[in-house]
Formats: C-alpha cells, sequence, structure tokens
C-alpha cells in the first residue's frame, strides 16, 4: 500500500489516489495501518490524525518516535515542548522500541527532557538517542532511573548532557554506547557506568574539545567486541587505561599534543584497528596487538621493533608514510602482508617527505607474501616512485599494482611511464594505472 505524504512548510496532508481507495486503507487492521505510517516521519505520522476518527489516535500507538531537529526555529521549539508535554504520556504503545530527541535550544528545559524521558522508559524502552545543545548550558537532563533501565539495548548521548552516575547502577540488555562530546562529572564517572553493564559490545566515545575536566579515563569492559576512542586537539586528558580482552575493532583517534600516558593491553582477538596518534610511545598502545589482521595507521612515533604476526591488510596514511623511514618499519614487522594501500586518511592533508632510504635488507613480506599495492592520491614525486619502483623490484608474488594519479606537475604519462618501465620481480604482476 503506498501513501503519499506531502509537506508543505508546516502543513501536513495525506493524498490518496481516490476517497474509495482511502476507505480501503481505513479497513484494515490497525496493526498493519501502524506498520504504514512507521515509513514516514513522526511529525507527518502525527498529522495523519486529521484524517478521520479512525485514525486520529492511530498515530500514539507508534514503537519508534523521534522528535526535532538542528535547524529548529524558536516557534517550532515551543510548539513541540508544548506537544510533547501534553502528548507523551498519553502514548498508548506497550513497548517503544526507539526514541530519538535532537534537541537544539535553549527553550527545552532540563525538566522536561528529564520527564519525557521517564515516560520513555516507562514503555520498556530499547534504543534512547539524545541530542542535546543548549547556550547557556543546561547539562543536567538525565533521570535518574536511566541508569537502572533493564530493557534499554542502545544508549546514544550527543552534546551539552552531564554523565552524573548514581551509585546504583544496572543495565542488563546494554549492548551499544555512544558518548560523544557529553560531560562527566569526575574520572570515575565513566568506568562506574561501564562497570555495569555486563553484556556491552559497541562503545563509542568522543571527548569535547574543550571545556572537559576529565584527566583519566578508564575503559575496562571485559565483553566488549568494538571500540572507539576519540580525543581531540585542546584536551587536557593526562591519562587512559584501557584493558578489553574480547576486543575485536578498535579505532583510536588521539590528537592531544601535551605529554600524557596511554596503556592499551590484554587485545587478543583483536582482528582489526585504525590508529591516527600524535603519542610518541607507541610500544604502549600498540605492542600487545600482535593478532591484528587489518592495521590503518597514521602516527609520528617510531614505529621500528614491533611485530605484526597476523597482520594481512595494511594501509599507512600518506603524511606520514615516509616520517623516520616508517614505511620500512612497518614492512619488517609484517612478515605475513598480503595487502599494502597508501593513501591519505580523512582530514589529513601530505606533508614534506623524508628521502626514501631503501631497507639493507628485503622485508621478508616482499618476498614471500605480498599480492596487492594500491596507491592513492600518486603525485609522481621522487620518493613516493622510489617506493613504488623498489616494491615493483622486490615484490615476488605481487598480483596487482593499482596507482591513482592526484594533480601534479609531473606529466601522468611520464609517471606511467616511469613506473611501467621498471623492473619487476613478479611475471604475473599487473599494473594498473587510474
Amino acid at each position: 500500500f503506498l501513501i503519499h505524504l506531502v509537506s508543505f512548510k508546516d502543513v501536513f496532508c495525506v493524498c490518496f489516489v481516490s476517497s474509495s481507495y482511502m476507505d480501503r486503507i481505513s479497513g484494515l487492521s490497525d496493526e498493519l495501518l501502524i506498520k504504514i505510517i512507521l515509513f514516514v516521519p513522526t511529525k507527518v505520522a502525527v498529522s495523519t490524525s486529521i484524517l478521520s476518527k479512525r485514525w486520529e489516535y492511530l498515530w500514539m500507538w507508534l514503537p519508534k518516535l523521534e522528535y526535532g531537529h538542528r535547524d529548529c526555529s524558536e516557534s517550532e521549539c515551543e510548539k513541540l515542548r508544548c506537544f510533547l508535554d501534553r502528548n507523551l504520556p498519553l502514548h498508548r504503545a506497550p513497548d517503544i522500541e526507539s526514541f530519538r530527541l535532537e534537541l537544539c535550544n535553549s527553550r527545552f528545559k532540563p525538566e522536561n527532557i528529564s520527564m519525557w524521558v521517564v515516560v520513555a522508559l516507562s514503555h520498556c524502552l530499547r534504543e534512547l538517542d539524545i541530542s542535546y545543545e543548549s547556550y547557556p548550558e543546561k547539562p543536567d537532563i538525565l533521570p535518574s532511573n536511566l541508569y537502572t533501565c533493564k530493557s534499554l539495548v542502545v544508549l546514544k548521548l550527543e552534546g551539552d548532557i552531564l554523565l552524573d552516575v548514581p551509585r546504583m547502577v544496572s543495565l542488563p540488555s546494554l549492548k551499544t554506547l555512544m558518548l560523544q562530546r557529553v560531560r562527566y562529572l569526575n574520572d570515575e564517572t565513566l568506568q562506574r557506568l561501564l562497570s555495569n553493564c555486563p553484556i556491552l559490545e559497541d562503545l563509542v566515545v568522543r571527548l569535547r574539545e574543550y571545556g572537559d575536566t576529565m584527566q583519566k579515563l578508564t575503559v575496562v569492559v571485559p565483553s566488549l567486541q568494538r571500540l572507539t576512542l576519540y580525543i581531540p586537539y585542546g584536551h587536557e586528558l593526562y591519562e587512559y587505561v584501557i584493558d578489553t580482552p574480547s576486543l575485536k575493532y578498535f579505532e583510536l583517534v588521539d590528537y592531544i599534543d601535551n605529554d600524557h600516558y596511554g596503556l592499551i593491553e590484554n587485545m587478543p582477538y583483536l582482528i582489526e584497528a585504525y590508529v591516527d596518534c600524535c603519542c610518541p610511545d607507541i610500544y604502549s598502545l600498540m605492542g600487545s596487538n600482535t593478532s591484528v589482521k587489518r592495521l590503518t595507521i597514521c602516527s609520528v612515533a617510531i614505529l621500528d621493533g614491533l611485530v605484526f604476526n597476523e597482520l594481512e591488510h595494511l594501509e599507512v596514511c600518506l603524511c606520514t608514510v615516509l616520517f623516520s623511514n616508517q614505511l620500512v618499519q612497518l614492512l619488517n614487522a609484517s612478515s605475513k602482508l598480503k595487502r599494502l594501500d597508501i593513501s591519505l586518511m580523512d582530514g589529513h592533508v601530505p606533508r614534506y617527505m623524508d628521502d626514501w632510504n631503501r631497507p639493507s635488507t628485503v622485508p621478508e613480506c616482499l618476498l614471500s607474501s605480498l599480492q596487492s599495492l594500491n596507491w592513492l592520491e600518486y603525485t609522481g614525486e621522487p620518493q613516493e616512485r622510489d617506493i613504488v619502483v623498489y616494491i615493483l623490484k622486490h615484490a615476488r608474488h605481487l598480483k596487482t599494482a593499482t596507482i591513482t594519479s592526484f594533480e601534479s606537475d609531473v606529466p601522468k604519462f611520464e609517471m606511467i611511464k616511469e613506473l611501467a618501465l621498471s623492473p619487476r620481480a613478479s611475471t604475473t604482476c599487473q599494473l594498473v594505472f587510474e
């Protein structure tokens, strides 16, 4: 059944092919009609109440609710606040699968938001997603019973929200937790919350750029399988400790420019890692991750001495690929490497490259395992050319070398000619230019 819901400014109407067609749709069961209006935004679903008595309260059975948006005007915010205060306590669905609030206005008072969350939690809520920005800041919007919700599976919080975790905490069903630019009452707040999430699998923590008082971050979660930690410029964190023995995916973006200590240990099952880090002590971060099979890395640290026994896919950022001969160190550390990608990470810019220092001995992976080379944004500069030529000359099992050119002073034809005429250790290697 196809319903065309058309909006023009603040006027919403439901258009049907004919009145008889509308009668046929209205004759469907409530369960089926609810499934139909789930395909449109909540605001539009609410507007169907004007159709007839049959539709008047149908939207109040919706199991998924989404209110607000970032560009909400003052008048729209006031209307939304009044609407939620009046109607949300009357919602009829026994279970609410998801409740999303995107509130970016000072008209939304903490006590109002807290009450709305309490109402949603009373309906066996499974997913809560709040994005809240307010000026002046009023971060205390979370009710205490949020921390003892037995049904909650997904919790996503972003913005001017204060985590003040009480001593009584129990989130037995929580599997996904996303905390982006929220505030923490003290250094123990986060770990107190994590310690009471026994089956947590996916954690995202993005710290605030400025104004956050947290100086030590601790993540000790035995059940965790995915972890993303983003520490931006300007943050004053001095220490973080991570102990996650079940972790399979790890993403660390650490842009702190002050002296700080990071300890990451006990990741025997790690499969994939993404590391973009200014920390010079890379051993404390990567020394125990020998099981990783895919690694994306951008680091100014000296990597000599690291060993990745299981690494098969390596992606190195162009902005540090020649820093302190880093590429050679990584190739020497990865004896089973099958695929090598060289590219710019999101938001990174090329830097001046050091001279390419050929290794004194050919890395084992070039002799025995490397099958694929992919270079994105290749400029044909001498340092880049020397690396590609060296790999082609020594990679005995290379099957494809794909070179994607970038705008450069070096003509594309010259770049192609230089590489196409270079010697290759693999007679089956296919050189591809894009």
